[in-house]
């Protein structure tokens, strides 16, 4: 990493995201949940990009995707509860998530294995994307979920076995 400091700009974008996450539970209506999906994508993006300019931490790479599944999670949390999700969709949604948490504790207890090897990895940032493209779909056209839902759920299915062969093959070398 570039820098130790922790409170610099893509680390306080990051950060951004957590109270982005409970405003989107607390407001209501499609225009203001709108803006602060906007927001979230937005901080997402120019962190990511300040971040590769040279002001990457250590803090920011634990940061960022932990601001990133709260977001997430709150926001299909607030359409699950508002009826607009089911269940089902909601689990399908964070599937990846739910495993990569899984993931990381066998990790962590696993012999060979360090949860510091979970890094971002290309599936895992299309299923972001597919999620944030969920969120969008939701918030503007609920039926259209099944266009979104069943790539996600493929993708997903792949990051998960692409994640498990990843960390069976640092696994093995170590």
């Amino acid at each position: 990493m570039a820098s130790n400091r922790v409170l610099n700009l893509p680390n306080l974008l990051s950060f951004a995201r957590i109270p982005l996450a409970a405003a989107f539970v607390a407001v209501h209506g499609t225009r203001a949940r709108l803006a602060l999906l906007l927001a979230a994508a937005a901080t997402d993006l120019l962190d990511g990009w300040l971040a590769r300019l040279g002001t990457a931490t250590r803090f920011g790479a634990l940061l960022d995707p932990i601001a990133d599944k709260t977001f997430i999670l709150f926001a299909l949390s607030a359409f699950l509860f508002d009826g607009t999700l089911s269940t089902r969709d909601y689990f399908i949604i964070i599937s990846r998530d739910l495993a990569t948490a899984v993931g990381f504790l066998v990790a962590y207890y696993l012999p060979g294995l360090d949860p510091r090897d979970f890094k971002a990895r290309w599936p895992g940032k299309v299923v972001m994307m597919l999620q944030l493209a969920a969120l969008f779909v939701l918030l503007l056209k609920p039926g259209s979920l099944p266009w979104v839902l069943w790539p996600l759920a493929a993708v997903s299915a792949y990051a998960i076995y692409d994640y498990t062969a990843f960390l069976a093959r640092v696994r093995v070398k170590s």
